[in-house]
């Protein structure tokens, strides 16, 4: 979400990029459950993007798909769809990734991102095709791809306990991302409570934090959009369960960009619980 507010020829990776969401720390539910979702993108009101969302969980790991396309008027100017993948594991509650990919078409031009991840580590990543790092960038070493979780992985949050997940507490974490160019921290704190209507699907509470970016390598420290969005202090994530686990995934995130208020949110939101495998074994 955070290619969302850099620039509008960008837009289409709110769609379906999930980039910058909260993980947290927690016992293991021994839950499953499977999302359907669907979301829409604008900016200033107008239509930017849409796309669609599947999440699978089971007790010991995950799978997430996503995809996406510019609409209206944005399509006409800078057409563009993408689609994107993420899966691994869960260990002692927490989203430990293994691999992450997304892909991008703008007119003719695709790009593919691939990332391997081993225990929170970087290892293998590629991006086709080769682009060299602007000169003005600050360097990606090592050490920046080590305790890092891909963009979307970093977009669940299962949160601890086995009560209410949707508490103040929940809000309260810090994220390390690679993505594949640019290594950055996410701060989240809570901000308040509010309710949630999709047009198909779930209706309620929602747990609403603040998020603050803060960019470590890959960028270049003297861009406008950079500054603007270590700066800002209005982006917000809104968090609601998946039925049948302990996990929080965003319904929406809004950021203020120049141009109007940029709004990624959900349409459609199925989630659908489903018998743990330990369960099934037992019946």
């Amino acid at each position: 979400m955070f290619r969302f507010s850099m620039s509008l020829r960008r837009s289409r990776a709110a769609v379906f990029g999930m980039a910058c969401l909260p993980l947290l720390d927690g016992a293991c539910a021994h839950a499953q459950g499977k999302l359907d979702a669907r979301y829409v993108a604008t900016l200033a009101g107008i239509p930017l993007g849409k796309g669609a969302w599947v999440i699978d969980i089971t007790d010991n790991e995950y799978v997430a798909a996503a995809s996406g396309m510019t609409t209206g008027l944005v399509r006409v100017f800078t057409g563009g769809q993408g689609s994107g993948a993420a899966r691994g594991a869960i260990v002692s509650g927490n989203f430990v990734p293994a691999s992450y990919s997304v892909s991008t078409t703008t007119g003719k031009k695709t790009e593919d991102i691939r990332i391997a991840l081993n225990g929170g580590n970087v290892k293998e990543f590629s991006i086709t095709p080769e682009t060299p790092p602007s000169p003005k960038a600050v360097p990606v070493l090592e050490s920046h791809r080590r305790n890092v979780i891909d963009p979307m992985t970093a977009s669940f949050a299962r949160a601890a306990g086995k009560d209410d997940p949707l508490i103040p507490e929940s809000c309260k974490r810090h994220l390390a991302i690679f993505d594949g160019r640019i290594r950055y921290d996410l701060d989240f704190a809570y901000k308040r409570m509010d309710k949630v209507k999709a047009e198909k699907g779930y209706v309620g509470p929602a747990l609403v934090c603040s998020v603050y970016f803060s960019p470590v390598a890959g960028h270049v420290p003297d861009r406008p959009a950079v500054k603007y969005m270590t700066e800002l202090r209005d982006m917000e994530v809104w968090l609601v369960p998946v039925a049948g686990t302990r996990v929080l995934v965003p319904f929406r995130f809004s950021v203020p960009t120049p141009l109007g208020l940029g709004v990624l949110e959900a349409t459609q939101f199925l989630a659908t619980p489903l018998p743990s495998r330990a369960n099934i074994k037992t019946q």
